[in-house]
């Protein structure tokens, strides 16, 4: 339930913090039809003016799990409301924040990946997708979307970039991947190969069908060559499963848990990167796990355009 969009009058966080955002990738030559590497930009489709402090926004939740400031009491009262039904809850953010650490610097730098579109980015933490691309491959080019107010009111401050590439954060619906591609196109070019991540958004696309059909047709704009990146909550755990049911009953926007089998089906057609879709800490693990994974982990995996 990392990343959504929620709209309200402007406000800023009780303990606002600038920090980098998320996200980072590579260019092309000179010969790309993508724009020239030129450091940060913002690309917003509105103003950011719709920040609802009323009521908890999963984004800012996540933001406050993983030990954020940039969240309000309506956050961490909700967080916190999840954690007393599932513990576990913290634990499961870290482990998607370490998936998406890892499956960064394989694409990075095993798989020479120098081109990031990372939609539904959510808040800024550590380790943001631009952060560890740019540490194997400075030259990376970044795109970041989402449709967050609060995201939009800091983006300026927080989009950074390693001087030989480039990050921007463009304002798009997840469910308009058309419109995100041919924004994406100013900067990323799409003839190359690109790494689409989709880290814990699409459980807020409600509808099976048409939460893989998203996932289609955004594939679809990547060259051969490209990957997929994508981590979701898994319906296991009776503990989480309740703990879902009262956030998506507190009024923000629901988050859908599906099965480990559902999540598979948004990397049809692809080549799985070993070891599959499994557990998040059982991805590439750099160390061994300790202990038990923790009960509802969710799932994640990578996966080649052929």
């Amino acid at each position: 339930m990392d990343h959504s969009a929620t709209s309200s009058p402007s406000a800023k966080p009780d303990t606002p913090e600038e920090r980098p955002a998320r996200g980072a990738s590579a260019a092309s030559g000179a010969e790309s039809g993508a724009a020239p590497a030129s450091g940060p930009a913002f690309e917003p489709a509105s103003g950011a003016s719709r920040i609802d402090t009323s009521v908890p926004h999963s984004a800012r939740i996540w933001n406050y799990w993983l030990g954020g400031k940039d969240n309000y009491a309506v956050d961490r009262e909700a967080g916190d409301a999840y954690r007393q039904t599932f513990p576990g809850i913290v634990d499961i953010a870290r482990a998607s924040r370490y998936f998406l650490v890892r499956s960064i610097k394989y694409l990075a730098a095993e798989a020479g990946i120098r081109q990031f579109l990372d939609v539904g980015t959510g808040l800024p933490t550590v380790d943001n997708t631009h952060e560890v691309a740019q540490r194997s491959a400075p030259e990376s080019r970044i795109v970041y979307v989402d449709n967050d107010p609060l995201v939009l009111l800091h983006a300026q401050a927080l989009l950074t970039s390693s001087p030989e590439g480039s990050t921007t954060y463009l304002e798009a619906d997840l469910h308009e991947p058309e419109n995100i591609l041919e924004q994406a196109g100013r900067t990323l070019d799409f003839k190359q190969p690109v790494a689409l991540i989709l880290s814990d958004v699409m459980g807020h696309v409600a509808d099976d069908e048409e939460a893989v059909d998203i996932v289609r047709r955004l594939v679809a704009g990547l060259s051969p060559g490209s990957y997929l990146v994508l981590s979701h909550g898994v319906e296991h755990d009776p503990a989480i499963i309740e703990a879902q049911r009262r956030y998506n009953d507190s009024g923000a926007v629901p988050y859908v848990l599906r099965t480990p089998a559902q999540i598979e089906r948004f990397f049809a057609g692809l080549a799985l990167v070993e070891p599959g879709v499994v557990a998040m800490p059982e991805w590439r693990a750099e160390t061994a796990p300790l202990g038990e994974l923790p009960p509802g982990v969710g799932f994640g995996g990578v996966a080649r355009v052929p």
